[in-house]
């Protein structure tokens, strides 16, 4: 049975969802703000539920010895090191969809409010003033509204401020022409947006390119009387630059839900009588936690239980009806790798992954992920279906897909094809049933099951070989499991593939490469 630690405040269903489908729960909502107590819990479970509380540093998953999944109820994941988890090969999933309604509708309430004064005409009145002219405000209809960032929760807002009768502006660079036109909204580049718009809101991530996205310089370019609204992340604003443009009368009303540093009990903006402060509360209903937490439960438990992966950051999504399915071909894909990478003495260059006949028509991304892992992992350690992309990158591997519809004599065939300094190697497989078997090793057509001994051996294809391998083994005490042989032509270049009972030792190796007709001998494990 599974095991997943929730380190913060989950809602009751969350739980429940979990234990209904098999997976042990320890409800510790406090633990995410003890990072010691943490290192020292996690350690023992599969899986690790968050909210925004919990830090899941290097150091934590360097603790978590069994770890294979993050799942943040909520959209933002700052507080995870997804390349640490990466590299552990743990998925770190998010819930980008369970808070985009409660979060456009924090967005447009700010928007109101600052066009209307609604707060501080509040505090004037609750305090007896009557300040009737002293707040006149603005309309939002009519208006240029500017979306910096046209996701899930951008999309959201664009649909209400087009329901409001504003005009609406969006800058993304990954917003289609064709999503732009479904949603009523004009796509244009930064520049464009910062001189158009009369209220300007962020709806993107926290990345390198998008830290400081408003930054001194571009709250420059904006119309004077401007209103921002940020109800994303902190940092995609230039708080200071902000700060000067707000007392400079250029920028006429901020309204921030999210700051660099949080929680944020002082700041520079607290006060300014045109600033409209709200504690992070963009996705805090009630309708969003829950639903947060019960799409973390189910995603974090589909993965643990099926193998299904839905919302990763760091992994190929794999839906729960792809899952049995991809499954065996995934072994099998890993296998080749493994198969291809233990021959491999020189850096490989490329990988090369076709997918023939019915395999060609399922989701391709987690089995070349695993095929890579597989070639890699015996030159460089800790490779995983997780990290195997980004490791593989980083080297200049060159990574390559194809796809055909028919297999020769078998109903899916995957095959690799490794470029090396000095050689390519092909290597190919067939599922039988469900077992990974190979079928082929470069041109040569064999039929071997993996094992988790093997010895592989390259010969000419001359009578006595046999024999003397087998008798060579023999007296050396190592019992066959089995023996497939193959050649390319009468006389020619020959494989040999045998399953044995136990590791062959170096001793043994040296013997075998030391026989007449053999040109090589390795011993594999899988």
């Amino acid at each position: 049975m599974p095991k997943v630690l929730i380190s913060d405040q989950l809602s009751d269903t969350a739980v429940a969802i979990f234990r209904d489908r098999g997976v042990e729960v320890i409800f510790e909502p406090d633990l995410g703000k003890k990072p010691d107590a943490l290192k020292a819990t996690v350690k023992d479970v599969d899986g690790l539920a968050i909210r925004s509380a919990t830090k899941v540093t290097a150091d934590v998953l360097d603790a978590a010895g069994r770890l294979r999944v993050v799942g943040r109820a909520g959209i933002g994941v700052d507080n995870v090191d997804i390349p640490a988890a990466t590299a552990k090969g743990v998925v770190v999933m998010n819930t980008p969809y369970g808070n985009a309604i409660t979060t456009a509708e924090h967005a447009i309430a700010l928007m109101f409010a600052l066009a209307r004064q609604i707060p501080q005409a509040n505090e004037s009145t609750h305090a007896g003033k009557w300040e009737k002219s002293k707040f006149m405000g603005a309309e939002l209809f009519g208006k240029t509204l500017g979306v910096i960032g046209c996701g899930n929760i951008g999309a959201n807002v664009a649909e209400r401020a087009v329901g409001l009768k504003m005009r609406v502006i969006a800058y993304d660079p990954y917003l289609s022409e064709a999503r732009a036109e479904e949603l009523g909204v004009a796509k244009v580049d930064l520049a464009q947006l910062l001189a158009k718009s009369d209220v300007i809101t962020l709806h993107t991530p926290l990345t390198d390119q998008t830290r400081n996205i408003l930054s001194a310089e571009a709250l420059a370019q904006t119309r004077p009387g401007v209103f921002v609204v940020n109800c994303a992340r902190g940092g995609l604003v230039d708080e200071d630059a902000l700060g000067d443009a707000l007392d400079s009368g250029h920028v006429a009303g901020a309204a921030l839900d999210v700051f660099a540093e949080e929680p944020a009990k002082s700041h520079r903006l607290f006060g300014h009588e045109r600033v409209v402060a709200t504690p992070h509360l963009g996705a805090s209903t009630r309708e969003a936690q829950e639903n947060v937490a019960i799409q973390v439960a189910e995603q974090m438990s589909e993965y643990l239980l099926r193998g299904a992966v839905t919302n990763a950051l760091n992994m190929p999504s794999i839906t729960a009806e792809e899952a049995p399915r991809l499954k065996p071909f995934i072994a099998l894909a890993e296998a080749l790798g493994a198969f291809a990478g233990q021959l491999t003495e020189t850096s490989v260059k490329a990988i090369e992954v076709t997918y023939a006949g019915g395999v060609a028509k399922l989701n391709p991304r987690p089995m070349t992920a695993s095929a890579i892992a597989g070639v890699l992992r015996p030159m460089l350690g800790d490779v995983n279906i997780v990290n195997a992309p980004v490791i593989a990158k980083e080297r200049g591997v060159a990574i390559a897909e194809t796809f055909r519809d028919t297999a020769e004599n078998y109903e899916s065939v995957i095959r690799l094809r490794i470029v090396t300094e000095r050689m390519d190697r092909v290597v190919a497989g067939a599922l039988f049933g469900k077992t990974p078997r190979i079928v082929e090793v470069n041109g040569v057509e064999m039929e071997a099951a993996f094992a988790p001994h093997m010895l592989f051996v390259t010969n000419d294809d001359k009578p006595g070989f046999i024999g003397a391998l087998g008798r060579t083994l023999g007296e050396k005490g190592v019992n066959i499991a089995t023996f497939n042989l193959g050649r390319a032509t009468p006389g020619g270049d020959a494989i040999a593939l045998l399953a044995v009972d136990d590791p062959v030792a170096e001793d043994v190796l040296k013997e075998v490469r030391a026989l007449p007709l053999v040109n090589r001998a390795k011993a594999l494990a899988f």
